[in-house]
This record gives structure tokens, sequence and C-alpha cells, in this order.
């Protein structure tokens, strides 16, 4: 159901105002939403209007806050209704931006207030922030800075940014090379209907935890043939045996969105390249970030910035019980400290945690 605007004003906000949409906005909207994007440091695709298209959402009720100066966009906050919890973005994704030439306490605090209201009686309220949104806490957030996502500085160029690589990643690429592993994009139905096999398979693998929902074809489709991702396909003797997905804002930041790959052909080191592929297109294309989506080893190993991402959070649950099973663990993770390594590793090892 589309649901009316709410505009609201408040004091600390110099006289800002929020709109809150449903659905891909109307034109004269479209275009001030996209003059603020040209105002962001690095847009990122579901900063963007197109995050009504995304896929993903099926189901999620999706919204967008946008802050404004008059009929001027200073601030986008995107987001998803899931059950009884409200979300604007994940631990690697954020879905915050500001406009540089606003004042960003003002805007934060009508982006606070838009999706507060938009909020109603939601059990948890999560919102993900490359920076920090002092508004946001003084409204009754709780900050929790995270470890955050290996980021690249694609200014630097693909030469240097491969002599950044840990070795035995530029191992891997070579050797991956060497073997025949080639990588393209995908570009033929007949390209997306075998990766989405590939994809199938891969969720099907008992290696590693897969979470969210699985993906329909309809949905593979939608993603791959939109104007702002694209799909790298790894082939080995002409089958395709790993993909990586990727999502991008025009001239703004790259992100590494999906990847999926098939046990059997890991010893090819395709994911590796297919990395790296994407890396070199993004140089090309004139990106001058790509966020990797994670900070584990295999993405450290690309080298680049760790750049934290800061979580503000309102409980609202019988005894808030997110905050307390967080601060059980918190306090499981420095007595885990306090003993000697060797046990902590058995301990860790017992209740599969690395």
């Amino acid at each position: 159901m589309h649901r009316s605007i709410k505009p609201a004003k408040t004091a600390e906000a110099a006289g800002l105002t929020y709109r809150v949409l449903y659905h891909f906005p109307p034109p004269e909207v479209e275009e001030a939403w996209r003059e603020c994007l040209a105002r962001v440091e690095l847009p990122a695709h579901l900063n963007a209007p197109e995050f009504f298209l995304w896929p993903l959402w099926e189901r999620k009720r999706p919204f967008a806050v946008l802050a404004l100066d008059g009929s001027r966009v200073v601030g986008v906050l995107a987001g998803i209704h899931d059950g009884r919890e409200l979300s604007c973005g994940d631990p690697s994704r954020p879905q915050i931006c500001v406009d540089q030439t606003a004042e960003p306490a003002a805007v934060q605090h009508a982006l606070a207030e838009g999706l507060l209201a938009e909020a109603g009686h939601e059990s948890l309220l999560n919102v993900y922030s490359w920076t920090l949104l002092e508004s946001f806490r003084r409204l009754g957030f709780r900050h929790r800075q995270l470890e955050g996502d290996v980021v690249l500085d694609l200014t630097l160029g693909p030469e240097a940014l491969f002599k950044q690589f840990h070795e035995s990643r530029r191992r891997n690429i070579r050797f991956a090379i060497r073997h025949g592993v080639i990588v393209s994009q995908a570009s033929t139905t007949e390209d997306l209907l075998e990766y989405y096999d590939v994809y199938l398979r891969w969720r099907q693998t008992q290696r590693t935890e897969v979470k969210g929902d699985i993906w329909s074809l309809e949905g593979l489709k939608a993603r791959v043939l939109s104007n702002h991702s694209s799909l790298f396909v790894a082939r080995y003797s002409g089958t395709i045996v790993a993909g990586n997905l990727v999502r991008f804002f025009p001239g703004g930041l790259l992100e590494a969105a999906a990847n999926s790959s098939l046990d059997q052909f890991l010893h090819l080191k395709p994911n590796d390249l297919l990395l790296w592929r994407a890396i070199e297109w993004g140089c090309g294309k004139g990106f001058r970030r790509f966020c990797l989506g994670g900070a584990h080893t295999f993405l450290r190993y690309c080298g680049g910035t760790v750049v934290p991402i800061h979580r503000y959070r309102i409980d609202r649950t019988w005894i808030r019980r997110h905050d307390l099973r967080e601060n059980v663990l918190d306090v499981g993770r420095q007595a885990l400290r306090r003993i000697p390594v060797p046990v902590e590793k058995t301990v860790r090892r017992l209740l599969g945690k690395r």
C-alpha cells in the first residue's frame, strides 16, 4: 500500500524537512535526488533512486527518507521493513549519504526524525554508516563500531594495486591464468542460465553458511541487466565455474555484491582472478573506490584499507534482548582474550568460531 508522504520540521534541523518515499520517485524528485548525489563524496547504487528497482527487496517493503532544504535534496537514507525489524543497510553496506555542501548535523537530524516516524512501533531499528552520526545518538540510537570493509583506491591504477596484493593473491591470479581460467562479463541469456545453476549449487554447499533468501532467476536477470550492475563469470574449458556480481554508481562507489563458485574448481583459483578482473574493469571505468563487502582474510589479501562501519541501533524488544545478547558475547570475547592463546584457539574451535 502506498502510504502518504510525511513532512516534519525541527528546530535543530534548521528548517530542514523530510519526505518518505515507497516507490521510484516522480521526475522532479528524481532530478533533485540525483543532484544531491553529485554533491556526495562517494555515492553508491543503493543511495540512488534505483534502490527501489533492486530485486533484493522483494516482500521487504523498501522506503527512502529524503532530507529536504526547500525542494533541494540534501540527504538520503534508504531501508527496508522485514517483519518487526527496520534496517538501513547491513554490517557491510551503509545506505546513507549526506550532501557535502549542507550542515551535516541538521541533515542527520532530519533523516533520523524521518526514520523514527517511518519506524512506528518496529521492535528493532538498525542504521549503518561510513561516518559517525551524532544526531542519531542524541535521539536515542546506540552506537557500535563494526569491523567494516576492505576498500581499494582505484585511482591508483591496476599496476599499483597489483603490487599491494599479498604474495599469495598475485601467485593465485597467475596460477588461474596459466591453467586456462578465463573471466568475462555475462552478456547472453545462456550465460545467465549457466551461472544461475552455479549459484544454486553453491547455495547447497556445506563448506560455508549461506544466508538470505534464494534469488529467483528473474531476480538475477534484473540485477545483471540493470545499468548499475555487472556479472563477471569465470570459465574453465568453456564451462562457468564461478561468478562475481558487482554493483555501482557511475563515477562513485563500486561494490562487490555477491560471489558464487563450485567447490570442485576452487583449486584453480577462479575467485582470485574474478576479483582481479573486476578491479581492472573498475579502474578502466573511472570508479574511485571499490568496496569489497567484508574484511575477512581472502579480501585483506587485496591490500587496501579496512574502513570501519558504524551501526546505530534502537532495541525495543522485551529486556532489549538484542543488546543483551551482544553484551554477553562481548564479555565472552573479553574473557577469551585473557586466557592463553592455545586454550583460546581450542575454545573457539569447539564453539565453531574463527
